[in-house]
């Protein structure tokens, strides 16, 4: 982590200062949590390379447009980057409509909904916790326009990797749902979904341990297969 007087300034607050306080004392699970995000991204993608081909060949016989969906998302210290998924949606959705899938969404592939419904779509995520922006347990990445509206406590977030599962990502695994009905979808996200998403985020934060991290995989995996 970064001394405090090096985070940017929006993140120099007393509500995000708390959470600070909190990760400081788990400096070398912190360490052990990159050294295992490291290992264990390579070793995976090494052994599900031949999946990932496979799929990247389904996608590209099903519909056209290109393998990988990339799109800008914010991830430590405020920092963006661009986030790798496989695309579920008709080339250019994200100029079609809202910036979050709603159920039923008329975007999706027919590969799409496969690959949404078992979380394969993140595979290639993978690739962004080798390179760093990503850690395998956090806060999931938003885009700009929804990090716009983030609180002062809410910017906590930062103080980690963004994740590529989490404990909130299972509690609002059937998130569309949520949106199904909302005239716009982008306004209930922001002012409804994200504030109580953010409640279970900050709470994983506070209690956060390596051992914490392991038991959420597993948890995600147990909710995926359900």
């Amino acid at each position: 982590m970064k001394k405090w007087d090096e985070l940017p300034i929006a993140m120099q607050n007393e509500k995000v200062r708390y959470y600070y306080d909190i990760l400081q004392k788990h400096e070398t699970e912190l360490k052990i949590k990159r050294l295992f995000d490291v290992v264990c991204s390579f070793v995976m993608i090494v052994i599900l390379s031949p999946i990932l081909v496979l799929l990247s060949i389904m996608i590209k016989l099903d519909s056209k447009g290109p393998v990988l969906f990339k799109q800008v998302r914010v991830t430590t210290y405020g920092r963006k980057f661009k986030i790798w998924k496989f695309r579920t949606m008709v080339n250019h959705a994200d100029k079609l409509g809202t910036q979050v899938t709603t159920k039923g969404d008329a975007r999706i592939t027919r590969m799409g909904h496969l690959l949404r419904k078992v979380r394969l779509d993140e595979l290639p995520q993978l690739f962004n916790v080798l390179k760093g922006d990503m850690t395998f347990v956090g806060t999931r990445p938003e885009v700009p326009k929804y990090t716009a509206h983030y609180t002062e406590e809410m910017m906590a977030t930062f103080l980690l990797p963004a994740g590529v599962t989490s404990r909130t990502s299972i509690e609002y695994k059937d998130e569309e749902k949520l949106l199904e009905n909302a005239e716009n979808a982008d306004e209930v996200y922001i002012n409804e979904v994200l504030p109580a998403k953010m409640v279970y985020n900050l709470r994983e934060i506070e209690k956060f341990s390596f051992l914490r991290d392991i038991s959420t995989m597993i948890k995600t995996v147990i909710a995926v297969i359900k």
